[in-house]
């Protein structure tokens, strides 16, 4: 089985569900050139999330989902309203919705949580989650410890249900990379942030356009909540300061609001520039309908290629 024929696609890809980038309009953008967009939920309300389920599903007839972040302090009433909503897919991070499970499966609802580690992926299999997004620490945002290559067999090693690689994703030669992995399919966030339709500060954008192989870095990982972005002087900053010892509830109110003033504002010296390693492989804006079919496309040609040694 293909990631598109377990919820409905055209293609076997995921949107990230990057917090106040993935709204419901670009989550119809996404849906609506094939593949499965996402509205990031983060830290919203009730009201605000239901507002943008509305906002989507009048721009897309397609199959959509929403990512659900555990630590949210509405997490209880967000997880009823994906059952309200009879939203198609949830995705979810930041801890185990094994409490959730159950009753979203009975809605009909395909259950696709992210993990980090083999142990957690263990416990969400045995959860009931019809698939796992397993996410390496090349991706953009929120990032474990290993790597996309180690972990995603590592999982399959331990699991009885699919897997979507996630992490390290921006061309045709890595999607082939997490097919050959075992993966039915893949999530890719850092990619879609050059889309035309993608809804940050043209800062951001020309941030990542401009970005190499080596231009992101992770904050947080001595604090032990560890954040990938772009370099900038918050970034070093940060560093200085968690070296020098600050605790975790000093630097959490050092970035707060970061990444909305990345996103809204542009600021591209106190922002949070979430993005991924492959940053250096983005480097021009398309409408997201032409990544999504360029990475197809790519795809199939780097197969083609290997057919032929």
């Amino acid at each position: 089985m293909k990631l598109n024929e377990l919820i409905g696609t055209k293609y076997p890809l995921i949107q990230g569900g990057m917090a106040n980038i993935a709204t419901g309009e670009f989550a119809a953008a996404v849906s609506n050139a094939g593949a499965l967009g996402l509205i990031a939920s983060g830290s919203m309300d009730t009201q605000r999330l239901r507002e943008q389920i509305k906002i989507c599903r009048g721009l897309t007839d397609k199959p959509f989902g929403v990512n659900l972040m555990m630590m949210n302090p509405q997490v209880d009433d967000l997880a009823q309203l994906m059952i309200d909503e009879k939203v198609p897919v949830v995705t979810t991070g930041a801890g185990n919705p094994g409490k959730y499970v159950p009753a979203w499966k009975e809605a009909g609802i395909k259950v696709l949580p992210v993990t980090a580690t083999v142990a957690l992926a263990r416990r969400l299999a045995r959860s009931g989650a019809d698939a796992l997004i397993i996410e390496g620490t090349e991706a953009g945002g929120h990032v474990g410890e290993l790597t996309t290559m180690a972990l995603v067999p590592q999982v399959l090693e331990a699991v009885d249900i699919p897997v979507i690689a996630a992490g390290g994703i921006a061309c045709g030669r890595q999607v082939l990379a997490a097919f050959a992995l075992g993966a039915i399919g893949v999530q890719v966030g850092t990619c879609l942030l050059v889309a035309e339709e993608c809804p940050i500060h043209e800062n951001y954008k020309q941030s990542v356009l401009k970005a190499s192989d080596t231009d992101t870095t992770v904050t947080g990982r001595i604090a032990g909540v560890p954040v990938r972005s772009i370099k900038n002087k918050m970034t070093r900053e940060y560093l200085k300061r968690e070296k020098e010892g600050a605790t975790r509830d000093e630097l959490e109110e050092f970035t707060l609001g970061s990444l909305r003033r990345a996103v809204y504002d542009g600021d591209t010296q106190a922002g949070s520039f979430m993005a991924g390693q492959v940053a250096g492989l983005c480097n021009e804006i398309k409408p997201v309908k032409e990544i999504i079919e360029g990475l197809f496309a790519d795809c199939k040609k780097a197969y083609d290629d290997l057919s032929n040694i």
